[in-house]
């Protein structure tokens, strides 16, 4: 009779003990794949595309740097080509862009608003918008920026073929700046007529 009381409580024992470590075990994997699974969903990050939000893996290399290379100089090149006929839509555009670009931006935007470039965008009702075809980016951060510009008024149609080139460098990310770049030595390598339509009256 003893015996098998002893016995009955080494069994409750054995299963008791052999509870606890399955629950320690159960636990301890619960808490590894719950770990992984944060630090992995932590590496997916989204990047603002002009208010699109666009998603990017984030790796110990920044190997998907260069989605965001090339998201911020399309956003660049909207913002800085993106013209219709309003004053303070032109003005935010910019103001946003001149964020993401150093001085040879301001001096490209002063040198056209000297030359009455945004005025006459103004005073003929032309929309400007732009059609981005190909960015490349070299190991460098020297990017070439391809495009083709439309430009719209109540008479016309033209179309130009754009290409501008600059560098990129890494700076702080700001609310105003999501991709952490700048714009460097940007210069426009090319902007010439590639069709010109008049518009039919009837």
């Amino acid at each position: 009779m003893i015996q098998n009381i002893e016995k009955k409580i080494k069994l409750a024992l054995a299963i008791s003990v052999g509870s606890f470590v399955t629950s320690l075990i159960i636990v301890g994997l619960t808490f590894v794949f719950a770990y992984s699974l944060v630090n992995e969903q932590r590496k997916n990050i989204y990047v603002l595309d002009h208010n699109v939000p666009v998603l990017v893996r984030q790796t110990e290399h920044g190997t998907n740097r260069e989605v965001e290379y090339e998201s911020h100089v399309n956003m660049f090149h909207l913002l800085f080509f993106t013209l219709p006929p309003d004053d303070e839509y032109i003005k935010n555009n910019l103001n946003k862009a001149m964020y993401l670009v150093d001085d040879t931006g301001l001096a490209q935007y002063n040198n056209l608003r000297e030359k009455g470039y945004y005025n006459s965008i103004l005073a003929s009702s032309a929309l400007l918008t732009i059609q981005t075809d190909s960015i490349t980016v070299d190991e460098n951060g020297h990017f070439t920026y391809y495009a083709k510009q439309r430009i719209e008024r109540p008479t016309s149609i033209a179309t130009r073929a754009l290409i501008t080139e600059g560098d990129l460098q890494d700076v702080s990310r700001t609310d105003n700046n999501p991709h952490g770049l700048i714009i460097k030595n940007w210069k426009t390598v090319l902007n010439k007529d590639l069709k010109y339509v008049e518009k039919k009256n009837f």
